[in-house]
């Protein structure tokens, strides 16, 4: 069983293993999309697979869409050289449901994959032909958030943005180099409508791009490289849009369990690849059953039903607030909690974290009990059921290899959003008093705690990658196991507001955050012993 247009010839062979085949003329569609594009994604992992993909399959087996997508990769090639074009652009997409059965679905709703390569005439060529279509009405991205960054972590450019800003449009460099020189093209072939759609992970990601792009426009306006007219045409929003979007799905990288169940199968060709760029990719993706996509209808080329396949539209105020809900109560604040903890007690699944009598206890008050009284209600989805699914469904779920190690990378850019927010929601409100709050100091110093490197059991372990550790790591130097602290040891972190959202001195929460990670670090077992305290 060969993942590739001749081994699928073999359906018979695929279905007798339980796979789902796409249900539609994949020629036909092919043939469509290359004449008439509607849609490009920039992006060509696991998420975009498992997610997008999967949504325009759908369209397609049940005839809602008549052409497919076309992917472009712009940060590692190999990705479209070694894995999507030997397989013919296929890709089979795991489901691991949380009752222990998996759907199997082989996707060929990409029919075309293309290099962003401006230094490659073939394959950039072709990108200017799809933004020179009429019939293009979206183009989406999910290539994370410092994707979208034209400097990095120290304030300095990254590499290509200055040269391209002064060599301009025809072979750029940068990523957003490249796109704005795509959208250029679009504006030179008559102002052509479309939507520039981010469908990364992070708050107003429209705005990230809108910004990105516009920047490029206005340097090279400045320096007569282009027309002027299109710094009006990227803010012209009946041509032009960078709508808003909420994205929620867990897609882990693909696990050797599942490559597992695959060869049993029958299916060949499955080996893994590490890329030069040290990408982790394979011909499938694994990822959960649940999934949201709230996009900001805004669509000056119009757009198909994509509703139909479970994508919600709605305002750009309400996407918002879903965004608010999730990442500041609903989700992300317990995922933190979990990873904070799991790394300093040692597990290696998230699932395996939710047998635990305290962590779960400590998720659903953080949840229930501490952000949903000030949470932010969208009101297309209801806080306490999505609540509910995390914790209920999402997290326990025991076939998805997610860790605490890999939810813990860049803590401290999050703990400001997923804590500091609803801080600054008790301080706002007439109601609610700061002193309420137990639990979230309580995560605070868990994890002034894992930046020991020493988990419960006094062994060392290795800290997750976090650009702010080298700043952070020498005012908690002096921590030792059986040791103390105060509150003025540690202030430069206490009172960082770029961490915590707040300065914790003038919240009245340095002294209950140093009295629990004094506690933490009492002795081998005093983590643990902290928790059962607190949380009986």
């Amino acid at each position: 069983m060969l993942l590739s247009d001749q081994g699928l010839k073999e359906s018979a062979v695929w279905e007798a293993s339980g796979f789902a085949l796409p249900q539609f003329d994949r020629e036909k569609v092919r043939n469509a999309t290359r004449e008439t594009p509607f849609w490009i994604h920039f992006g060509a992992g696991n998420i975009f697979r498992a997610f997008q993909a999967n949504v325009v399959q759908y369209l397609l087996n049940n005839n809602i869409l008549d052409r497919g997508l076309i992917v472009a990769e712009g940060f590692d090639y190999e990705i479209i050289g070694k894995m999507y074009r030997p397989h013919d652009d296929y890709g089979i997409a795991v489901t691991l449901k949380a009752d222990g059965t998996i759907d199997k679905t082989v996707v060929g709703s990409v029919v075309e994959s293309c290099i962003l390569d401006s230094e490659n005439d073939k394959e950039y060529g072709r990108l200017k032909e799809i933004f020179e279509k009429n019939s293009l009405q979206i183009a989406s991205f999910t290539i994370t958030e410092k994707g979208y960054s034209l400097v990095d972590g120290k304030g300095e450019m990254v590499p290509g943005v200055a040269s391209d800003f002064e060599a301009g449009p025809e072979k750029p460099e940068s990523y957003m180099g490249k796109v704005a020189s795509l959208l250029y093209v679009r504006y030179k072939a008559g102002k052509l409508p479309v939507a520039m759609v981010s469908m990364d992970n992070c708050s107003h990601n429209g705005d990230k791009l809108y910004a990105a792009i516009n920047t490029f426009a206005e340097k090279w306006a400045e320096k007569r490289l282009i027309d002027a007219g299109f710094v009006t045409y990227i803010n012209d929003k009946t041509k032009v849009t960078f709508p808003w979007t909420m994205i929620d799905k867990i897609t882990p990288r693909p696990d050797a369990s599942v490559e597992k169940i695959l060869k049993e199968d029958g299916v060949e060709g499955l080996e893994p690849v590490i890329t030069s760029k040290n990408t982790y990719v394979a011909p499938f993706v694994n990822a959960e059953e649940c999934e949201y996509l709230v996009i900001e209808d805004a669509f000056p080329n119009g757009r198909p039903e994509l509703e139909k396949g479970g994508i919600i539209f709605t305002r750009r105020e309400l996407v918002d607030k879903v965004e608010k809900m999730k990442v500041c109560t609903c989700l992300n604040p317990l995922h933190t909690c979990l990873a904070i903890f799991g790394c300093i007690l040692g597990y290696q699944k998230i699932s395996e974290e939710m047998k635990d009598r305290e962590l779960i206890k400590l998720i659903k008050a953080v949840g229930y009990k501490e952000g949903l009284p000030v949470v932010v209600n969208p009101g297309i989805l209801d806080p306490k059921e999505f609540i509910d699914k995390v914790i209920n469904v999402r997290f326990p779920n025991p076939f998805m290899p997610d860790t605490p190690q890999r939810i813990a990378t860049d803590t401290s850019q999050k703990l400001a959003v997923r804590f500091g927010e609803t801080i600054k929601a008790y301080q706002k409100s007439p109601e609610r008093n700061v002193k309420e709050l137990k639990m979230i100091p309580l995560v605070l110093a868990g994890w002034l705690r894992y930046l020991m490197g020493i988990d419960d059991a006094g062994r060392r372990f290795e800290l997750s990658p976090d650009p702010l550790l080298s700043a952070v790591l020498p005012y908690v130097s002096g921590l030792k196991l059986g040791g103390t602290v105060d509150s003025e040891t540690i202030r430069h972190v206490l009172e960082n507001k770029n961490i915590f959202g707040i300065n914790l001195y003038e919240a009245g929460m340095a002294e209950m955050v140093t009295g629990y990670l004094n506690e933490m670090i009492a002795g081998v077992g005093a983590v643990r012993a902290t928790l059962k305290k607190y949380l009986p």
